[in-house]
C-alpha cells in the first residue's frame, strides 16, 4: 500500500478513516485490532495504538469496556438560529438563545453573586473587584441537552431591582431585553462573536459528548447606549449543532 511522506500513525489513520467515511466500517463496527492494524500494514504495536488514538480524539471510534473500540455513529447536525435580540415581549431564555419558532425546549438554572474575574470585567468594561451576578443554564431541546449558557450581569445595574435574579421575581424567566426595559434600561444592540474549543469534561458529560471534543462557543453582549449589561458563552457540541445567522439587508 503506497503512502506518503507522513508519519506512520497518521497514514494508518488516514486509510482507516477513510473506510469509515465510505462505509466499509459502518457505524457499531468494530475497528480492527490493534494485531490485525499491525499485520495488515505493516506498521509497529505503538504505531497502531497512536492510529486508533488519533481517531478516538477525531470522534470517529470510541472505546468499549471489555469489548474494544467501535465505529461511532455521526450524528445529523441541528440547527441553532440567531437573529439577534428580541424586543416583543414573552421572550424566554430558551427562545432567546434558540430563536427557530420550530424547535421546543426548557431550561434549568442557578444563580450566584462572585466577583468578575479579568475576563468577565473588561467584556463588561467593569473596574477590578466589581460583583456581578452569573447564571449558569442548561437548555434541552426535545428533552435532550442542547446548550449550556453561562451570563454575567453587573449589580451596579442590576442589583436591588426586582430583576437582580434572572430567574426569580416578577419577570422571572423572560428575556434580557424585557428584564431590562423593567428597570428602564432599554437594550439597543447586541455582538455575538463565535469560536471552537475542547469540550471541558464538565461540559461533554452534560451534553452527551466526549471531553476533548470540539463545542462551539457564542460569546455574546447585549448593550444598552454603548454599555455592556449583559455578556454570556453559549455552548454547544460542534459535531450536533450548526449555528445559523439570520442578518436583515439594510
Amino acid at each position: 500500500m503506497p503512502f506518503g511522506e507522513q508519519p506512520a500513525y497518521l497514514r494508518v489513520a488516514g486509510d482507516l478513516r477513510q473506510k469509515i467515511v465510505d462505509g466499509v466500517l459502518p457505524p457499531h463496527t468494530r475497528l480492527p485490532s490493534q494485531a490485525r492494524i499491525r499485520e495488515e500494514y505493516g506498521v509497529s504495536d505503538t504505531v497502531a495504538l497512536e492510529a486508533r488514538k488519533v481517531l478516538m480524539a477525531e470522534g470517529l471510534v470510541e472505546g468499549r469496556s471489555g469489548s474494544g473500540t467501535y465505529v461511532r455513529e455521526q450524528p445529523v447536525p441541528r440547527r441553532i438560529a440567531r437573529v439577534g435580540f428580541h424586543s416583543a415581549g414573552g421572550c424566554t431564555p430558551f427562545r432567546q438563545e434558540q430563536t427557530d419558532e420550530r424547535v421546543r425546549g426548557t431550561w434549568e438554572s442557578s444563580s450566584e453573586q462572585e466577583v468578575a474575574g479579568p475576563v468577565v470585567a473588561a467584556r463588561l468594561r467593569l473596574p477590578q473587584g466589581a460583583k456581578v451576578m452569573r447564571t449558569r443554564y442548561v437548555f434541552r431541546a426535545e428533552g435532550e441537552p442542547s446548550m449550556l449558557s453561562t451570563s454575567w450581569e453587573p449589580l451596579e445595574v442590576t442589583g436591588r431591582t426586582p430583576v437582580m435574579l434572572p430567574e426569580e421575581g416578577p419577570l422571572a424567566g423572560r428575556g434580557v431585553v424585557e428584564r431590562m426595559a423593567a428597570i428602564d434600561v432599554v437594550v439597543d444592540n447586541v455582538v455575538e462573536e463565535v469560536g471552537a474549543r475542547p469540550a471541558l469534561a464538565e461540559e461533554a458529560m452534560t451534553l452527551g459528548g466526549v471531553p476533548g471534543h470540539a463545542v462551539l462557543v457564542v460569546s455574546r453582549t447585549y448593550f444598552a447606549g454603548g454599555r455592556p449589561v449583559e455578556t454570556a458563552d453559549v455552548v454547544t457540541l460542534a459535531d450536533r449543532y450548526r449555528v445559523a445567522y439570520h442578518l436583515p439587508v439594510k
